[in-house]
């Protein structure tokens, strides 16, 4: 990454890149409400549903560090624009797609362009902000509020496509917006300049290859049993692909991930927050859908709807008061106590009941667990890509994406397989999916615990989250 920049466009470029987050996120949730007409209408059963969120979310995190590599390598600006290409191809396939496998063909290549994206902007972002702290800060809030509020927004969005249109527009959404960002791209992101190196082919396959294997052994497991020859094989075969890609990048001279940028402070405690805070924030909103549509038996456009004031919440928090607490507490305190606020909403959120309503079951419990989310995420995004050299911005933004979306992949899959335990995939019962709802809603909490502890364990002292900092890594 080359020296940040100081560009008199540089509000009007972080709009775009702050729209390129919100929808690489608003891309993982904006089908969760066509859901069931997409299962209708393309032959998916109940437990293989969830493959058209994995499919996507397998992609993006699977190849978001080379996604990050090749920014570094070739220009984040024209990975920028090569991801919003491959982008707009996805969401054609996607929208078109008559069978169950051109669907899930259609996400992966989405996702593919995601991984472009994601990594591009965040170094571009570093790029025109990095050099003053004051507006680096301002702009790591807009972009950081875009991921959650993308999440929570694109329910919503599905809602309202859905009802009124078709499914298929949930995917065709995205090709305007992505017609309009290559346009603005040229004149709104700075150059930046190409580095000499080589791409990590072998180890971005063995990356996605132990993510897919992982998330499949996982979802499968309800069904085969954990204790089965499949099951077992499964996970034996993904601890061993991410082994692998280990022993790879020890060995590289041009590696896919510097291995010693983990020696940065605070960078690795960084990142594990951010993949245990995707671990619980994503299971809580396909299971909070999943409880508005079939249990409460809400619509489409209701169920999106219902999610609002956790995106307004979102915003105002992470926009006007987290960055303010942060400097004030510092980021280990903010992420720690993120952390837990959004335990007590999950906690909160399992007290659901089959003949329950929105106002006294969900809302005032989803917008604790929102504000948890809003505490932690700037706080430990900011850590994890200002702790590197500028150089290695590109790969600092892949590996903190990265992070986020294997913890979401890996998160869901786990809940699934505890929801399903626990009859969420009994259709028509409303008991037993409150039941399995109510499971994955303890279980995230768990999950968030758990980081809660890790991050304080983990964590240095209370410097601010776009302080710079040195490094002999």
């Amino acid at each position: 990454m080359s020296a940040p920049t100081r560009s008199p466009r540089r509000w009007w470029a972080l709009a775009l890149i702050v729209l390129a987050q919100f929808m690489v996120i608003m891309d993982t949730s904006i089908i969760g409400v066509a859901l069931p007409r997409m299962q209708a209408d393309l032959g998916f059963s109940q437990e293989n549903l969830s493959w058209v969120f994995n499919a996507y979310v397998i992609a993006f995190g699977g190849l978001l560090l080379l996604g990050g590599r090749l920014s570094d390598l070739l220009g984040a600006r024209r990975m920028f624009a090569a991801g919003w290409l491959v982008l707009l191809a996805g969401s054609a396939v996607a929208g078109a797609a008559g069978t169950a496998w051109v669907e899930l063909a259609g996400r992966a290549l989405q996702g593919a362009g995601s991984a472009l994206i994601a990594p591009s902007a965040l170094t571009l972002l570093m790029m025109l902000f990095g050099a003053t702290p004051k507006e680096l800060g301002k702009a790591l809030a807009l972009y950081g509020a875009a991921a959650p509020a993308g999440g929570t927004a694109g329910v919503f969005l599905g809602g309202v496509i859905t009802e009124y249109l078709s499914w298929p527009w949930v995917f065709y959404l995205n090709i305007p917006i992505a017609v309009l960002a290559l346009a603005l791209t040229p004149a709104l992101m700075p150059a930046g300049s190409a580095q000499r190196g080589s791409t990590d082919l072998l180890g971005a396959f063995l990356a996605a290859g132990g993510l897919a294997v992982a998330v499949y052994a996982i979802v499968r497991a309800p069904e085969t049993g954990w204790g089965s020859a499949e099951t077992v094989i499964g996970l034996v075969a993904a601890v061993a692909l991410l082994a692998a890609f280990v022993v790879v990048q020890a060995k590289r001279r041009t590696p896919l991930v510097r291995l010693g940028i983990f020696r940065t402070p605070d960078l690795g405690a960084a990142n594990i927050a951010q993949l245990l805070l995707g671990a619980a924030w994503i299971p809580m909103w396909f299971f909070l859908n999943l409880y508005l549509q079939q249990v409460l038996g809400l619509g489409a456009f209701a169920s999106g709807s219902a999610l609002l004031p956790m995106t307004t919440v979102i915003m105002l928090l992470m926009i006007v008061i987290a960055p303010r607490l942060a400097a004030r507490f510092g980021v280990k305190t903010m992420i720690v106590s993120g952390l837990v606020v959004l335990a007590l909403g999950l906690g909160w959120l399992a007290l659901v009941r089959p003949d329950g309503s929105y106002a006294a079951d969900v809302l005032p419990a989803s917008l604790v667990a929102a504000a948890g989310m809003a505490l932690a995420f700037v706080p430990s995004l900011g850590t994890a890509i200002s702790a590197a050299r500028p150089e290695e911005g590109g790969l600092a933004s892949g590996i903190v994406n990265t992070s986020y979306q294997i913890g979401s992949a890996l998160g869901l899959a786990a809940m699934t397989a505890l929801a399903t335990s626990r009859g969420v995939d009994r259709i028509g019962d409303p008991a037993a999916l409150t039941s399995g709802v109510s499971a994955a809603f303890v279980g995230a909490a768990g999950i968030a615990i758990a980081g809660a502890l890790i991050a304080g364990i983990s964590l240095r002292g209370k410097r601010s989250a776009t302080e710079p900092q040195t490094t002999n890594a």
